[in-house]
């Protein structure tokens, strides 16, 4: 079973009006996803490309915001960070962003159905690889250097994503973690207890099987394991073992009332011990850390592709 599998037809992106300054560019793209979604409205993926100019084979990074609208906000500026430094950068707007919800789903939101949370995870892991094959279409881009960074939701998306894709040759991943279960019902807000998800005593007995199918997985590949519940494949930590040894950053808030410190240790683990940095704040206050965050990308960034 892979949900996360799709027909790499022929690519239909379509490119905006480019908008210049004298270091860099930065157009609208449109593309279709590859399956019907929930909703008209979600069909059409958005994103924005940022390219340096008279640049050659330069490294991308493909960025995905958290849940909502505002989270894309720390996304662009990464982005134009980015851009200066000589990477070209990807904005993706994912099945999570508020321009792509229906107003019904907006008004229900995070309060969503099993299937809405699956569909978002699934479109969304499979947009990322949408934007890979894009870049292999790009002469500008050097098709050895990708990376995809995602922020709290779409860090989730981002760790899974590459997890799939080895295309994708290194990640960032700021304020998230894996284990479901713990971020669930440890996190000190109650955002991802709200709406028709099982109970925490059904969630306990469910991720007893959990263990059990993470071997599995590492052995056979969870292509070929048969998840106790869907929503094992749409964790982190299904995936953490195919992210060893490969370069990988993650940025974490101390206070953090989201994620449990637990469930990011316990992904940091999983996916190999990589490089870790650990602020002094919350999950949304961690962008007063802005100068600290965009020198540590860029350096790990630009240690691994050299631009």
């Amino acid at each position: 079973m892979n949900p996360y599998q799709y027909s790499r037809s022929e690519l239909s992106f379509t490119l905006g009006e480019e908008k210049a300054n004298s270091k860099w560019s930065r157009r609208s793209v449109e593309f279709s996803t590859p399956y019907p979604t929930l909703s008209e409205e979600s069909q059409i993926a958005r994103g924005e490309y940022f390219r340096p100019l008279q640049a050659n084979s330069i490294p991308l990074a493909i960025i995905l915001h958290g849940l909502g609208g505002l989270s894309v906000i720390p996304c662009k500026l990464l982005a134009r960070t980015l851009v200066n430094r000589g990477i070209a950068c990807f904005v993706l707007y994912s099945l999570f962003h508020s321009s792509r919800m229906p107003e019904t789903v907006r008004k229900r939101m995070p309060a969503l159905t099993s299937e809405e949370w699956f569909e978002g995870y699934r479109i969304s892991v499979i947009e990322v690889g949408q934007v890979v094959d894009w870049a292999y279409s790009r002469p500008e881009i050097n098709h050895e250097q990708l990376a995809v960074m995602g922020i709290s939701l779409g860090g989730f998306i981002s760790a899974i994503a590459m997890g799939i894709e080895e295309r994708l040759k290194a990640g960032v991943f700021i304020a998230m973690g894996g284990n479901s279960e713990a971020i669930t019902w440890e996190s000190k807000a109650d955002t991802f207890r709200k709406g028709p998800i099982c109970s925490r005593a059904e969630c306990r007995q469910a991720h007893t099987y959990y263990p059990q199918y993470l071997a599995d997985v590492a052995e056979r590949g969870f292509e070929n394991v048969t998840p106790f519940k869907q929503c094992f494949l749409t964790d982190p930590m299904t995936f953490a073992h195919r992210l060893q040894k490969r370069p990988i950053l993650m940025i974490n808030a101390l206070r953090d009332k989201y994620i449990p410190r637990r469930a990011t240790l316990q992904f940091w683990e999983a996916s190999g011990k990589p490089a870790i940095m650990w602020l002094p704040a919350g999950h949304a206050s961690i962008w007063a850390w802005y100068p600290s965050i965009s020198r540590k990308v860029t350096a790990f960034l630009s240690s691994n592709f050299n631009p």
